[in-house]
This record gives C-alpha cells, sequence and structure tokens, in this order.
C-alpha cells in the first residue's frame, strides 16, 4: 500500500495532463483519495506490509499523522469535487491545478513515511516546489506575492535544515548511516556537541515550514490566496509533516539526554507563535489569514506541549488530531464563505446565519472547537497541557499561555460573530446549497464531537504509542 500511495501521482498526473478534462481532473483527486484512505487503514489493521524497501515505512507517530492525513485528503477531495464550478480559473489551469495537487499529496506522503532523515528532507523540499504553483491558482497579484514568499523564506529554512543534517551526520562519527532506527539505536555514539549544534538549524529550518514564529511570515499569505481545499491540506497536513520530522529528531535528543536543551528551545519558539498570533488576530480584517494565525497559534500549543513532557506528549498528539481535522473543517467553510460573499474581509460579511444557516453554524461550530470549548477535544488537550504545566511547576509558562490564548479567543471570537450575527447584507445572492460544500465539515465536526465525549479505544491507544515514541518511554496515560 505504501507504494501504491507513493505512485500513483506519477501514473494519474500524466494521463491528467493530456486528457485535460474537467471530469478527470477532479475524479483523479478523489480515487488518489479513496485510495489513501483504504491504504491507510489497512496499514493500521496490519493487512498490508508497513515498509516499502528500507527507505519507507511506519511507525506509531506516523500512523496517526497518516491517518489524520487520510480522513482530511478525503474530506478535500469530496469539497473540491464541485469547487471549480463557478471559477474563473480556466480547464488548463485546472488541470495544472490537480497535476501539482497530486504530486503535492505525494510529496507529503513522502514525508510521513521516510525512514531516512536525507530522504525526509528531500520530500519537505519536494513539498514548497509542488505547492507553490497552487498557490498561485487564481492568478492574481497578491497570489503571486505570496508563492513568491512562500517559496523565498521556505528554501531558506529548508536550506537551514540541511546544514543542520550535515553536522548531525558529521556528530555520527563511523556510524554512515541517516536512517532513523540506526541513529536511535547507535544513540550513545553520537557526539553531543555536534548533535547540540545541529538541533537548532533543524528546528528552525523545519520550524519554517511547521510556521513557528520568528519564522512563520510566508503562512498567513500562502493560506489566504490558496484555493480552499489546498489551505485546508496546507494547515491540516503539511505543517503535521514539518513537525513530525521535527519530533524525530526531538526523540534522538531525548535518547541523548539532551532533551533538556531542545525542551527551552521548543518552548521558546511555541511562546513567541501564541504571542505573534495574539498580536496579528487582533488586526487582521481577513478572515482567512486569521485562520492562518490560528494555525500559527496551535503549532505553538503543540510544541510547548512537547516541550513539557510527560502528560504533554500525550496532549501535544491529541492537540494535533483537534487542530488538524477542525481546522481543515473552518478553511473549507472559509472556501463557502468567500463563494458566497466574494471577499475576504471581515468587515464585508454580515448575517451568515440569515444568508446561509448552515455555513453560519458550520462557521460558528468552527470556532467552538478550535477554541477549546467543550466538548470538543481541544479542551482536553489544552486541560491536559495545563495540567502538566502546575506538575512540572511551569507557573509562568501557564500564566503567559493563560494570557496570550485569552487575547487569541477575543480576537476570533469578535470576527466570527460579527460575521455569523447581524443583518444580512444586501445584494447576495441565494443559491441553493451543494451537498459536497457542507457534508465533509459536517462528518469532521461530529467526529471531534465524538472523540470530545468518548475517546475511542484504537485512538486513545494510538495516541499513548506517539507520546511513547516522543518522549522514547513507556506513556503512563491518562489518570
Amino acid at each position: 500500500m505504501i507504494a501504491a500511495i507513493l505512485l500513483y501521482p506519477l501514473i494519474a498526473a500524466p494521463l491528467v495532463y493530456f486528457l485535460e478534462s474537467k471530469t478527470i481532473n477532479r475524479l483523479a483527486i478523489l480515487i488518489y483519495a479513496l485510495l489513501f484512505a483504504v491504504g491507510s487503514v489497512a496499514l493500521y489493521m496490519g493487512l498490508n506490509p508497513i515498509e516499502f524497501t528500507t527507505y519507507f515505512g511506519l511507525d506509531s507517530l506516523s500512523m496517526l499523522f497518516l491517518l489524520i492525513m487520510a480522513l482530511l485528503f478525503l474530506a478535500a477531495a469530496i469539497y473540491n469535487m464541485t469547487y471549480f464550478n463557478h471559477s474563473v480559473v480556466s480547464l488548463k489551469g485546472q488541470t495544472e491545478y490537480t497535476v501539482f495537487f497530486l504530486f503535492f499529496i505525494g510529496s507529503m506522503a513522502g514525508v510521513l513515511f521516510s525512514q531516512h532523515l536525507g530522504l525526509l528532507w528531500v520530500f519537505v523540499e519536494a513539498t514548497t516546489l509542488f505547492s507553490a504553483p497552487l498557490i498561485f491558482v487564481e492568478r492574481s497579484r497578491s497570489s503571486l506575492e505570496a508563492a513568491w514568499k512562500y517559496i523565498f523564506i521556505c528554501s531558506i529554512g529548508i536550506s537551514l535544515a540541511f546544514v543542520g543534517i550535515i553536522l548531525l551526520s558529521i556528530g555520527t562519527a563511523n556510524l554512515h548511516s541517516l536512517f532513523f532506527w540506526d541513529l536511535y539505536r547507535n544513540a550513545g555514539r553520537i557526539n553531543p556537541f555536534w548533535l547540540k549544534f545541529a538541533f537548532p538549524f533543524i528546528l528552525v529550518g523545519l520550524g519554517t515550514k511547521m510556521g513557528l514564529a520568528p519564522v512563520h511570515a510566508w503562512l498567513p499569505d500562502a493560506h489566504s490566496e490558496s484555493p480552499s481545499p489546498v489551505s485546508a491540506m496546507l494547515s491540516g497536513v503539511l505543517l503535521n509533516a514539518a513537525l513530525l520530522g521535527i519530533l524525530r529528531v526531538y526523540k534522538l535528543m531525548t535518547l541523548c539526554d539532551l532533551h533538556y536543551y531542545a525542551d527551552h528551545l521548543l518552548l521558546a519558539m511555541g511562546l513567541l507563535s501564541l504571542l505573534v498570533s495574539a498580536i496579528f488576530i487582533l488586526r487582521t480584517n481577513n478572515y482567512k489569514r486569521m485562520l492562518a494565525y490560528s494555525s500559527i497559534e496551535n503549532m505553538g500549543i503543540i510544541s510547548i506541549g512537547v516541550s513539557i513532557g510527560g502528560a504533554g506528549y500525550y496532549a501535544a498528539m491529541l492537540h494535533v488530531v483537534a487542530h488538524s481535522l477542525t481546522k481543515g473543517a473552518f478553511f473549507l467553510t472559509a472556501g463557502n464563505i468567500l463563494h458566497r460573499f466574494k471577499s475576504r474581509e471581515i468587515d464585508k460579511i454580515r448575517g451568515l446565519l440569515q444568508t446561509d444557516k448552515i455555513n453560519g453554524w458550520l462557521w460558528v461550530a468552527c470556532f467552538a472547537a478550535i477554541s477549546g470549548i467543550p466538548p470538543f477535544p481541544s479542551f482536553i488537550s489544552e486541560f491536559l497541557l495545563v495540567k502538566g504545566m502546575f506538575q512540572q511547576k511551569f507557573f509562568p509558562t501557564a500564566i503567559l499561555f493563560f494570557f496570550f490564548l485569552t487575547i487569541i479567543l477575543y480576537g476570533m471570537g469578535k470576527s466570527v460573530f460579527r460575521m455569523s450575527f447581524g443583518s444580512k447584507l444586501l445584494g447576495i445572492p441565494a443559491e441553493k446549497p451543494m451537498l459536497s460544500t457542507y457534508l465533509p465539515q459536517v462528518i469532521i465536526l461530529f467526529l471531534l464531537l465524538f472523540i470530545g465525549l468518548y475517546m475511542p479505544d484504537f485512538l486513545d491507544t494510538l495516541l499513548r504509542k506517539a507520546a511513547g515514541e516522543l518522549g522514547a518511554i513507556k506513556y503512563v496515560g491518562l489518570p
């Protein structure tokens, strides 16, 4: 199944490009999403080998990220079926979009499957090359600026990560391997000086793709200018792929008894991400940029969870699930708003609940889910994270955490409720709702409610195993 998931874009993309058909474009993405979903479930259930050559495989950590990606990709593919119905993008533009979308998905899957640090770096770089044209699909001046900013900043970040990998390879002495299992098994042979020297480069480099402050500048522009299915995948999957790369090296730091050093760096970037989000969410008048700053915030929360350790590992992994699914639904709903109102400006949108009740309530529900309001799982993850802070006596961190989250909650809530309530604006056409533009978000939100009210055993087990991978220890679990 790993081979099928990785090779599908190489087979489908040339056919899509030469046949140039709207129907084939949509079916190619939907078929890939179904293949991805079936393959991911089969891999999780052990129905297929979880290794494809020595370079590709899965462990508990990447399995969690894979299942999240499979669900979000299927939701985005269903939404994509009607996304270009009223678009000004030409057939050729839609075909190019489909080709790059397939390769973008394949490159992110490659990151999750990679068992070699160098190969992981190659696929992370590939995600930049294949996603940049997707940001520029609408061919506007702002989308061109966002695409170039994305390429420029992320390329610098990836270069820094490459320097970190070189420094790490110097520290491995005679090991001559960057396979993760070799690094973990021989952690005691790695020179700690070179490892401490390498980690900041890798953290900042991959942190650029993850959207951590202060190397986040590309993210608000790219997320706001991208088509909604792409925005959902950027926020819900691409950031996770970069996070996985950081966590791979973080585990090595833990095995070398250098986790304290890595924890301080993650904590600093996590808190800085919350600060940046709090400042800019109050100032932005673009609701897609608002969601982008929310992504920066949540990546910061996950980083803080990892830095806390113990129960923080579990909280971080649960928050990965909560944020990825919620933000995917949020961006797809934002696409509906953009289609109806033809504007990204918050001040020009009022009366969502009167114009389109389903979309209006989806907008409010997504806000509740991302804000950590019970019973959504983000409440549980943030509660566990705060509990871990108090257990570890991180009292100043807890105070800053509450302070920043209060500002972010106020800023987002003010914008969401201004858009949702109030009098309906004149001149907004009434349209018949299309099932594909609502169904993915509805299903995702119901899944989030189910997870919050009753944690499935398989998910709890997967979260515990992923948390154990992070700490290189057996996770004790919830009290």
